[in-house]
């Protein structure tokens, strides 16, 4: 073979598998911080094992909260199944019983344990204290 060729063919291959190495990276990277997003019924037909984390979603059940100094815990409901959820630390403001809400968490003996909690709002939501003149 020619050295010319054999130089190019070489140099090819070298950008060829410092690029499959690098897409190879970045995939891995993405997949290991993806968080699934879950319904409660959703979450009652699927399999997780205990150790992944996941999103779960809903409302926030009607006369479920309860609290135990900094730890609560409250149900999540789609109006079909319910999840209960055990956070602790300290919720958002626009957190409250009727009210859509995120948790960040890991499923354990059909219990949520939730590391982070996210309150939802909706369309029409105006922030306190804050007078529009029209």
């Amino acid at each position: 073979m020619n050295p010319i060729r054999k130089k190019r063919l070489s140099s090819i291959l070298f950008v060829f598998l410092f690029s499959v190495s690098g897409v190879s990276l970045i995939l891995y990277s993405l997949n290991s911080n993806l968080d699934y997003f879950f319904t409660p019924t959703e979450l009652k037909k699927v399999q997780m094992p205990p150790n992944k984390r996941i999103k779960i979603g809903g409302m926030v059940l009607e006369d479920s909260v309860k609290r135990n100094t900094s730890k609560i815990s409250f149900t999540i409901t789609d109006y079909e199944n319910s999840v209960i959820v055990v956070f602790e630390g300290i919720v958002p403001d626009l957190f409250k019983e009727g009210s859509g809400v995120v948790a960040l968490g890991y499923l354990d003996n059909e219990i949520f344990y939730a590391k982070e909690v996210l309150a939802k709002h909706d369309e029409n939501y105006m922030p306190p204290n804050l007078d529009i003149k029209q």
